[in-house]
């Protein structure tokens, strides 16, 4: 197992035996020989739970009890005694303790009870962020794409990832920025910790400092219990920050704090909460420019970009369409329960000139759709949205060389699929040479 655990006992014989059978449980133990010396530590370590004699020199258990849970609300406690009384009992479980367990002390029942809470707050967790995942429908993968800028992408996920640096992703809306975080996350020591995706835009302002950062009772009203935060709970994990950009300025600060100093300030407190949560944010705007329009902090601008990735928007990495298809169509065939073997070449013509203002994100919806409105193995041009009947020559792009280059790139990959990688057979269905056809490959970007 592993948690953080403080056994706050006088005495001696008792604190360092129970916490050496902690410490080969695998958990990590603070010590604390009164309660002055407990409370200092529940302000200054993220603990799990904290194990506290009801009588001792200083603050006793009831009040570690009471303050942690002002200023830890997602600490557990566990209140000992060898002087144990009804009235005592229930005002511990009253005052939100845990359990409650008598002295003399069986190592062996304290141990398992130790091991039932971490597992029972563990799992709740687990449970209610695994739900939110599945509601998601959420596939996790590498974002898709053999473009120089895709695989720069890629290339800078592999460096970050295992490294605690905050990142900031920036490009237009339906690009994958969200997809991207994911992959870093994923790709990380904090793997196997939730990962908080967190829409700025889509919280009120009045409501969004609450729920990041929580409250303690009767900060406002209506707030009837201590509720932490959504950096208290991310606690090891990642918390993504989407559309950052949108964040008032009022709230920016106390962003900035939790960056530098690891400590979130909940609404209504005066005890700062260490948390652990490393910090991914994402924005569709220019931050540098609103900086220097007085909208966004510039110290917490530098501070977020300490690894800057830009994603490119659709339009601008055409070669990476086929790829995109490809992987989105097997997702939906999972989903959907659909058998669809890709798209027919006049839809990838269309496809390859459509001008993708929506990006990764339209380009879904599209195959979506087509999949549900089609019969076949293949999407086509009459499964598309408003394409009954269509002009699809309207869709082509301007310049006649970008066009027909997309298109050729696609056709050669597809022969080169057919013959299982053989160019000598592939250069001859396609009516070329062997030194043509790898020309062609250099030209186009496809790997040989």
């Amino acid at each position: 197992m592993t948690g953080a655990i403080l056994v706050a006992e006088d005495q001696d014989t008792a604190r360092e035996s129970l916490s050496e059978l902690l410490r080969e449980e695998g958990y990590q133990v603070y010590e604390a020989l009164d309660g002055d010396a407990a409370l200092k530590l529940v302000e200054e370590v993220d603990l799990d739970i904290i194990l506290a004699d009801l009588r001792m020199p200083g603050k006793d258990g009831i009040e570690i009890l009471k303050s942690a849970r002002e200023i830890s609300p997602q600490t557990l406690v566990i209140i000992m005694t060898a002087h144990a009384t009804v009235d005592t009992a229930v005002e511990a479980l009253r005052l939100g303790a845990q359990d409650y367990i008598l002295k003399p002390l069986v190592f062996e029942d304290v141990l398992r009870r130790i091991n039932h809470l971490m597992e029972h707050r563990s799992l709740a967790w687990e449970i209610q962020m695994l739900r939110r995942e599945v509601n998601r429908h959420f596939v996790s993968d590498q974002p898709v794409g053999r473009t120089k800028a895709m695989q720069g992408i890629l290339n800078l996920i592999e460096k970050v990832a295992p490294t605690p640096a905050t990142v900031l992703i920036t490009g237009e809306s339906g690009t994958g920025k969200e997809v991207v975080a994911r992959t870093i996350h994923h790709s990380s020591p904090r793997r196997d910790n939730v990962f908080l995706p967190v829409n700025c835009s889509a919280i009120p302002e009045t409501l969004l400092e609450s729920q990041l950062f929580g409250y303690v009772k009767g900060a406002f009203t209506g707030a009837t219990n201590t509720q932490e935060g959504l950096f208290q709970r991310g606690r090891g994990g990642t918390i993504f920050l989407d559309e950052i950009g949108e964040m008032p300025l009022s709230l920016q600060p106390k962003l900035l704090r939790v960056i530098e100093e690891k400590k979130v300030l909940p609404v209504g407190s005066t005890n700062p909460i260490p948390v652990d949560v490393r910090i991914i944010a994402s924005t569709n705007r220019e931050l540098k420019k609103e900086t220097e329009a007085g909208r966004f902090r510039e110290d917490l601008y530098y501070r977020l970009n300490v690894v800057g990735l830009h994603i490119p928007p659709l339009r601008e990495r055409r070669e990476d369409i086929p790829l995109l298809v490809e992987h989105l169509i097997k997702r939906h065939n999972q989903e959907m329960k659909r058998n669809y073997r890709g798209v027919d070449n006049p839809t990838m013509r269309i496809f390859m000139s459509m001008p993708w203002k929506g990006n990764v994100r339209e380009l879904d919806n599209v195959l979506e759709r087509g999949m549900i409105m089609g019969n076949g193995e293949w999407i086509t041009p009459a499964d598309l949205p408003g394409q009954q009947g269509a002009n699809h020559d309207a869709f082509l792009e301007d310049n006649l060389n970008d066009a027909l280059q997309g298109y050729e790139r696609i056709h050669i990959e597809k022969v080169l699929e057919k013959t299982e990688g053989d160019k000598k057979r592939a250069a001859e269905l396609l009516g070329l040479s062997l030194s043509t056809l790898y020309r062609k490959l250099e030209r186009l970007g496809i790997p040989y």
